[in-house]
């Protein structure tokens, strides 16, 4: 099953480990909209032609939801009864970080969990990459390209708001890639003051533009990005403009990266429920599949490089 925000390459991992299981003589059923599906038991067999063609898409083909239901007795009491009623013999959840704490609570009453890393964030501990984090980063490049087209023609400072809710990391990672002039990461305090010293410093330089990186998680310090550039505006009367990405960041066919990375990750998750290999998250490490116990997966801290924040800020002056 696929649950929490959807991730691109999420359909690459549920591809591979249906045609995977298939060749190992597994019976794979697909999970409709994540947790909430299990306690409903919206569930259906998989075969290798009902995947077929679905690696391109980004999404979940098998949906996905928020399920507060399954944080409360009732819920847990509910997906347990649709695990046992229906003769599952393992689960797969690919997800963030609630999604495999879920994993872990399951692993803990019994059940044989095999977990798989997806969320643009990139903030899940043992894992240096998730399934969806290359395409959301893609799609964050492209959008700043154009922006900065538009930025330079009518010299304008762009304030562009990225998804990340407590992580700065498609912020950072995005901005550096695409040449931005300063990034705001809500694992860094900065002040308004901050923010404007610097804006104003690259138009003394010379610059005729800005693009500035926020990352959502910075409105718990500075404010809505709409009301910090009513206020840079005010404070130094350039143009400023306000762009979020929003769920632009979530959608899209997954790079090559997320295709090859959701599928390695089923085969092996599937591999191992085959082997009776369980308790275990299937992260990336130096390019090699390690599994990482779910009792050591939880959120990255800190999920950004420092260093890189000092660099991407050196590269835009």
């Amino acid at each position: 099953m696929t649950s929490g925000g959807d991730a691109p390459g999420m359909n690459a991992a549920v591809r591979a480990a249906v045609r995977r299981g298939w060749e190992l003589g597994l019976s794979p059923v697909g999970i409709r909209r994540g947790y909430a599906g299990l306690i409903e038991g919206d569930l259906s067999p998989l075969t290798p032609r009902d995947v077929g063609g679905v690696i391109e898409y980004g999404g979940t083909f098998l949906h996905t939801a928020r399920c507060p239901a399954f944080l409360t007795p009732e819920g847990q009491e509910r997906a347990l009864e649709t695990i046992q009623r229906e003769g599952l013999e393992a689960l797969i959840v690919i997800g963030g970080e609630g999604s495999l704490a879920g994993a872990r609570w399951l692993s803990q009453q019994g059940v044989p969990v095999v977990g798989l890393p997806a969320s643009i964030d990139n903030d899940i501990q043992g894992t240096d990459m998730a399934i969806g984090v290359d395409t959301a980063l893609n799609t964050v490049v492209w959008a700043l390209n154009r922006i900065r087209d538009t930025a330079l023609a009518h010299e304008r400072v762009f304030l562009v708001e990225v998804m990340g809710r407590k992580s700065g990391y498609i912020a950072l990672m995005g901005g550096l890639a695409g040449g931005a002039e300063i990034v705001l990461v809500p694992e860094v305090e900065v002040s308004l003051e901050q923010v404007i010293q610097e804006i104003e410093a690259g138009y003394r330089k010379g610059k005729h533009h800005s693009i500035v990186v926020v990352a959502e998680g910075v409105t718990d310090m500075l404010g809505p990005t709409a009301k910090l550039g009513e206020a840079i505006r005010a404070r130094t009367g350039l143009d400023v403009r306000v762009t979020v990405l929003g769920h632009l960041q979530r959608g899209g066919s997954p790079t090559a990266f997320d295709r090859i990375l959701g599928s390695r990750l089923g085969a092996r998750a599937v591999e191992d429920v085959a082997a009776g290999r369980f308790g275990h998250m299937v992260g990336l490490r130096r390019g090699e599949l390690v599994p990482v116990p779910l009792i050591e997966v939880e959120r990255k801290e800190p999920v950004i490089d420092f260093g890189l924040y000092k660099l991407v800020h050196s590269l835009g002056k």
